[in-house]
Parts: structure tokens; sequence; C-alpha cells
């Protein structure tokens, strides 16, 4: 499913930057417990949500996806 695609990507940047589930939060300005269920697959993101977890890991778009 794509939700677990986005979600492990997200989970590789993050583990990538040596950051926890708790900063990179922080740094997007959202809930831990948001951030912990997009990485596990089982919350569907917005666009908006996933701009401000790409903005706060430093990763624009076509990176991203590009090595899915």
């Amino acid at each position: 499913m794509i939700t677990d695609k986005v979600g492990n990507r997200i989970k590789e940047l993050r583990k990538e930057e040596g950051i926890s589930q708790e900063k990179l939060a922080f740094k997007a300005e959202l809930d831990r417990t948001y951030v912990a269920g997009v990485e596990s697959g089982k919350r569907n993101l917005s666009i908006k949500s996933l701009e401000k977890i790409l903005i706060a890991l430093d990763v624009s778009f076509e990176v991203f996806f590009k090595n899915m």
C-alpha cells in the first residue's frame, strides 16, 4: 500500500538524519503520535503534512519520490 511505502520512506530519511520521531514531529510542527502513525502506514497523511515533514528533513519532493 502507498501509505506503507510513504511511511517507510519517511522513517528511512528520519533515521539517516539521526533524529527521533519526537524531534521530527517538533520540527514539522506535528504531533509525535501522528508521525508514528504515518511511519507505520496507519495514518493517511495530507500533502500539507508531507510537505512539513520533508521541510523538516530538508528533502525535496523530487528526491523523496525518486528513491521510493
